[in-house]
């Protein structure tokens, strides 16, 4: 039997198609991550893999594609090849380029090393929510960045949408809209997709530089 014909005989015995199949797969492979608490449509994508995660898991493995799923806040990310999954071993050596890999700025990526150390913060704190969230304002954040990182948020707001548009697309934080983003009075919630985005190694990383300029 066939690769395909296999997974056609397994999706029958969940009631779903190969069009279904392939619509989670482009969802992970398009976003990297589906969060089933993000929208109706992430729930329905999310319940959908619940149900043939086994599928997925090896049909993806075969591209080098890991996915890292967390069943307590209900999301599943994917990894590309030679990525690094944290709380994972490394699996050998992979290749380290690939289109699937997202390249960050250097913004992004301060911004989400300050959200990973505030959220631990917060975690060691037990100023967690019900869904494993941090509550955090826009204040804190930009007190936190030039204090670990000797950077500021954008002064443009137009540029801090954008970049706070691209930290919820990651499903890293919770947001009701960017236009709020004007004011130091704004809250919003960190999410614990942060603890599988920034490896403990990186976060160590960043505190070694505090400790270092202390």
């Amino acid at each position: 039997m066939t690769i395909i014909p296999a997974i056609e005989t397994a999706l029958e015995k969940e009631g779903l198609t190969t069009k279904d199949f392939t619509d989670v797969l482009l969802r992970l492979l398009d976003f990297q991550i589906i969060c089933r608490d993000e929208s109706q449509v992430e729930q329905h994508y999310y319940d959908r893999f619940i149900r043939i995660e086994s599928l997925v898991v090896e049909y993806l493995s075969l591209l080098g594609i890991r996915l890292f799923h967390e069943r307590e806040f209900t999301y599943v990310r994917a990894y590309p090849p030679g990525a690094e999954i944290p709380g994972w071993h490394d699996e050998g050596d992979q290749p380290f380029n690939t289109g699937l890999r997202s390249r960050l700025t250097q913004q992004e990526t301060a911004l989400i090393l300050i959200l990973r150390s505030q959220y631990d913060k917060a975690l060691c704190e037990g100023k967690l929510d019900d869904q494993g969230c941090a509550m955090l304002s826009l204040e804190s954040l930009n007190i936190a960045m030039k204090n670990l990182l000797q950077r500021s948020l954008p002064e443009s707001l137009t540029e801090r949408k954008l970049l706070f548009r691209r930290i919820r697309q990651l499903r890293l934080i919770q947001l009701a809209t960017e236009d709020v983003l004007d004011g130091g009075d704004t809250w919003f919630r960190i999410r614990p997709q942060i603890m599988s985005f920034v490896s403990d190694e990186a976060l160590n990383i960043l505190r070694g530089s505090e400790n270092g300029e202390s």
